[in-house]
């Protein structure tokens, strides 16, 4: 039985880690979490102050000084309501405008973050058997972990994958949430082949996917994570999926149209084997790297484990980002700010099902790169 260790963050001091946690002297460093808290705002109410009059006041005095106070009274609740009317008005237009300039932001997916337990096995095994090469490594020995980004290509234009090791761990529990990863290649078959030459296990083997044509094929790699091989042509983005379980497949879809501005490409349902995917992404599913979503019919929660993490997004603000994923009903596990440190602006959100997505600025992501 694997047990599940609580590990620090894979946000880290530089932007492409995105780690908040720091280590505790255990081999283990903990997970801090970020909580967002809410504060109510009251309006107090308005409130006319009677005047004490004394009998030397006619009482016909009495009546006017009422009567005026009433009307005066009167018409500050029609004021109040009129402001209260058009700030609603305001605070609408502004959501609009918010959840609009989404559509527009200049949004890209960055790369993936997952925890592995043997850094140099998992860098073996992606490049000589999935063709990956080796970005960048980098380690933070004060901090007790290790980060390494593998990829087809170079990060400022390419989704990546980012490793993390967390020292003297060595096994994390994939959970029942995650699913898999995507990647097209010209030949599943030959592929396959080098997958098992080099010890790699292979759960599918290569042949049409059920009620299609297109060739697949699933492989494992050293720690458990899944790999979908899907024969492809050229393509400029050949780790193409990030597949993730969902318990309402509608919920998720339009909180990913308006919080990330992500396109439905395509929706399919498969009665027979009790199950619906939808693809999102950021343009065509042959030349981006895509969202597959994944409702298995009747199960609405997933064990998330403790080996994946997160994905990183990039925009153009991540203040309006943080101020749409609150509108559409997201929660914010990190304000919207600067890093420490390094100023490199970020947010970071949980989508209904808890899965974690880090938005950064982009200009920001060039300079971290550079």
């Amino acid at each position: 039985m694997v047990r599940i260790i609580p590990m620090a963050s894979t946000i880290g001091p530089s932007l492409s880690s995105f780690k908040f946690a720091s280590a505790s002297a255990s081999a283990s460093p903990r997970l801090f979490s970020f909580s967002l808290s809410s504060s109510s705002c009251t309006i107090p109410s308005r409130r006319l102050s009677l005047l004490h009059l004394g009998s030397a006041v006619p009482q016909s005095h009495f009546f006017g000084l009422r009567a005026a106070k009433l009307l005066r009274r009167e018409g500050n609740d029609m004021g109040v309501a009129a402001a209260g009317n058009a700030a609603q008005a305001s605070t609408t237009a502004t959501q609009e405008n918010v959840l609009e300039w989404v559509k527009k932001d200049k949004r890209r997916m960055l790369h993936v973050v997952y925890r592995v337990g043997d850094l140099d096995r998992t860098i073996k095994f992606y490049t000589e058997c999935l063709g990956m090469k080796l970005l960048r490594k980098r380690d933070i020995p004060e901090e007790r972990y290790t980060n390494a980004f593998l990829g087809y290509g170079p990060e400022d234009s390419h989704f990546v994958i980012e490793l993390t090791y967390n020292y003297g761990v060595d096994k994390y529990d994939i959970g029942t949430g995650f699913g898999h990863f995507g990647i097209a290649v010209e030949d599943v078959a030959k592929t396959v082949e080098l997958v098992k030459a080099k010890g790699g296990k292979v759960t599918r083997e290569p042949g049409p996917v059920k009620g299609g044509s297109t060739v697949i094929a699933f492989v494992e790699d050293p720690d458990g994570y899944k790999f979908e091989l899907l024969e492809r042509g050229p393509t400029p983005e050949p780790l193409c999926q990030v597949m993730l379980r969902v318990g309402d497949l509608d919920r998720s879809i339009n909180f990913y149209e308006k919080a990330f501005g992500l396109e439905l490409l395509r929706k399919r349902d498969n009665p027979e084997y009790k199950y619906t995917i939808a693809m999102m992404g950021y343009g065509p599913e042959d030349k981006n790297v895509v969202l597959e979503l994944t409702y298995n019919y009747g199960v609405t929660e997933y064990d998330k484990g403790n080996a994946y993490a997160q994905i990183a997004i990039g925009t153009d603000d991540v203040y309006k980002t943080a101020e749409a994923i609150k509108l559409s009903g997201g929660k914010i596990t990190r304000e919207p700010g600067p890093l420490p440190g390094i100023n490199t602006k970020i947010t970071a959100c949980l989508d209904p099902d808890g899965w974690k997505t880090v938005f950064v600025d982009n200009v920001d992501f060039i300079k971290e790169l550079e």
